[in-house]
């Protein structure tokens, strides 16, 4: 089942019975009559393949599935923010702030664009908000409209995430674990975490989203993805977020195996060569620029800015080009001799590589076992 699928006055339903103990109470709380109450709770606990009540002449007892979903279920009503909103809304306005489009969001979804319209339509006038602005064929999320987007996502992740602590209590393996992968973590670290992680999970899948600090923490803060793992920011600048440190990664010059400065260099044989190194404001390049503060003098040349390890990889292997990495990220470059580790960087050259996820996240079983996955894997990679 997907998290979209759920009804979403069913699941307020569910929470008020929780609450007040009775199915009339609860269905004062939410606006239904008792029948549809009845029924919502039938049809979800079918769903789910769990009872959630004890039904008894006193009331109704919520069970252990019912208590372990009630605060994912807390957590998403309150992001979606009205038990007037459906699933179906939510649908099409998460696929439309995704795509850009009505037409994208009809590909991607396989709903006609005029359902797509109304569903959009029909959630803003449930809000009271202006959620997008026609731009041309496109359209624009208006102010309110992002916000929204963002609490849908992250709504959807929650009742994700109890689906997942369900499956748990039914002793199912299963899910979904959703990681962002920064460059440094792919080489070795993430491989290995995922593998050992696998031996004991092989029953739950795995995303990995690779790309840079910037592209993936706004999936991070949207609950498109459940982590990150790389190079940690300053904790100061995301204070939504959580930032576990995990080892510290020292950083090394890299060049070509035959490389001129192979055999020894000093900082003005550095200073005659060009760099390879990713844009300003990247963590890699204010290191790279701490190391020509020990060093002295003035910077070398940056004729290439690329983040891309595989593609700084092909331009060393072709030049005489340095760059700065962890031998981590080059590792099997390294063993296969294609390039050459020329020396440590001097000065305090190193990077704290860590997790990333939002403060207010609670991680599933099998995410919580993933992290340890990791840690074993650092434990390995670090001795």
């Amino acid at each position: 089942m997907n998290p979209d699928q759920f009804n979403i006055r069913h699941l307020a339903a569910m929470a008020a019975i929780v609450d007040q103990g009775s199915v009339s109470l609860a269905a004062r709380a939410v606006h239904l009559t008792q029948p549809a109450v009845t029924q919502g709770i039938a049809k979800l606990e079918s769903q789910l393949g769990v009872t959630l009540f004890e039904r008894q002449p006193g009331g109704m007892t919520a069970l252990e599935p019912a208590l372990r979903l009630k605060p994912r279920i807390d957590v998403a009503l309150r992001l979606i923010g009205s038990n007037r909103v459906t699933a179906t809304q939510i649908r099409a306005f998460v696929a439309l702030a995704r795509s850009g489009s009505y037409a994208a969001a009809a590909l991607a979804t396989g709903v006609a664009e005029p359902s797509l319209h109304r569903a959009v339509s029909d959630l803003g006038l449930a809000l009271g908000s202006r959620l997008v602005d026609r731009r041309g064929r496109g359209v624009m999320l208006t102010r309110a409209g992002t916000t929204l987007a963002q609490r849908l996502r992250l709504a959807l992740a929650e009742l994700r995430q109890g689906l997942d602590d369900l499956a748990d209590l039914k002793g199912e393996e299963g899910g979904r674990i959703l990681i962002g992968a920064m460059p440094l973590s792919r080489a070795r670290l993430l491989p290995d975490a995922i593998g050992r992680f696998r031996n004991d999970a092989p029953q739950v899948a795995i995303s990995v989203l690779e790309g840079s600090y910037a592209e993936l923490v706004g999936p991070l803060r949207d609950g498109e993805i459940d982590m990150m793992i790389g190079a940690l920011r300053d904790p100061t600048l995301a204070p939504d977020l959580d930032h576990r440190p995990l080892f510290q990664d020292r950083l090394t010059i890299m060049a070509r195996r035959g490389h001129p400065l192979e055999t020894g260099w000093d900082a003005d044989a550095l200073r005659r060569l060009p760099w390879i190194l990713p844009p300003e404001g990247t963590p890699l390049r204010q290191l790279w620029r701490a190391m020509w503060t020990e060093l002295g003098g003035p910077l070398p040349v940056v004729p290439i800015e690329c983040g891309s390890v595989l593609t700084i990889r092909q331009l060393l292997v072709a030049g005489d080009y340095l760059t700065l990495l962890s031998p981590d990220q080059l590792a099997l470059e390294l063993e296969t001799g294609l390039v050459s580790d020329i020396g440590p960087a001097p000065g305090l050259v190193s990077r704290t590589i860590g997790l990333t996820s939002r403060s207010d996240w609670r991680p599933s079983r099998s995410q919580k076992q993933f992290m340890v996955a990791i840690e074993s894997a650092v434990s390995a990679l670090t001795s």
